[in-house]
């Protein structure tokens, strides 16, 4: 059974402007999936629309072989949520908030506290669980919004902007947790950020969406293909032959564009028989930024 599916999923606001303009994919269980775009690209809608927050205008989603706008509370049973702006009750403790967010999806108060420890522990929050949540900071509040989202164990995980306000140390931990509850738990992540190398880093499959609208689809490398098949060289060296196509980007800096990375070998060898002495060679292959970009200017075009 698919994680996520949606069928021309669609929300229009007053004044006819579609939020979510007929957007189509299906998430396998286990994927860890960027969907990516500017604020107000239709990334937050988009999210309350699959966990039954919004009804769609038109078209239809699915959680788990469940309708979110017909049994919402069945949604939430198999969902965890975690917004960029994390709220929950500041005159409790981080233990506490746990706690109660636990009992409120049916979780036993003994199972509570032992997950609670466990996932304070993995997202070093354990010094601090006996705090008021009034003295975390804005990194703490993050890291304990993650935490409150996994305590009923969902088989979806909604993260929005789930590094945002973390030092670059917290940031590797989440991450690396996101990375583990796909893998080793089959949790299928749904991740909407603005931060395109960050999803780069961290996706298995991406969707770009604009205004709304679902630009692409696809792996990092199905994504390179929609746009180029070129690969950019980049060669650090003495001197460069002129007679092999090339661009001079500094004083010992070059660029060779090549439709393969099996014609880097030949390459090399071309340079080394003209007398160049190479000091660096990179396979420079476009980036989800330049992808992005690249979609959003042909839009643009069209």
């Amino acid at each position: 059974m698919q994680a996520i599916i949606t069928d021309n999923l669609s929300k229009q606001y007053t004044g006819n402007k579609n939020a979510v303009d007929h957007i189509s994919l299906t998430l396998d269980q286990g994927e860890v999936f960027g969907f990516l775009g500017p604020n107000g690209a239709g990334k937050t809608t988009t999210v309350k629309l699959l966990n039954g927050m919004l009804t769609p205008t038109e078209g239809s989603c699915e959680i788990l072989g469940r309708n979110p706008s017909q049994t919402p509370e069945a949604v939430h049973t198999l969902s965890g949520v975690v917004t960029e702006h994390a709220q929950m009750y500041n005159n409790l403790t981080g233990f506490e908030n746990l706690i109660f967010y636990g009992s409120i999806f049916g979780v036993s108060k003994n199972e509570s506290k032992l997950r609670a420890a466990a996932l304070l522990n993995q997202l070093d929050l354990a010094e601090a669980k006996n705090q008021k949540l009034s003295t975390y900071s804005t990194g703490m509040r993050q890291r304990l919004s993650l935490a409150r989202a996994l305590m009923h164990h969902p088989s979806v995980l909604f993260l929005d902007e789930p590094t945002s306000g973390l030092d670059p140390e917290s940031a590797q931990k989440v991450n690396q947790l996101i990375r583990n509850l796909a893998k080793e738990n089959g949790i299928t992540v749904f991740l909407c950020t603005h931060q395109l190398r960050y999803a780069q880093e961290i996706c298995t499959r991406y969707g770009l969406i604009e205004e709304g609208k679902l630009l692409a689809l696809g792996t990092l490398e199905q994504l390179r293909s929609n746009i180029t098949s070129d690969i950019t060289v980049c060669i650090q060296s003495n001197f460069f032959p002129e007679w092999i196509p090339h661009r001079q980007v500094g004083r010992q800096n070059f660029e060779v564009t090549i439709q393969s990375e099996e014609e880097i070998p030949l390459l090399i060898k071309q340079l080394v028989e003209a007398g160049s002495h190479l000091y660096q060679v990179v396979a420079k292959h476009p980036s989800l930024e330049d992808i992005y970009f690249a979609l959003t200017q042909k839009e643009a075009k069209q």
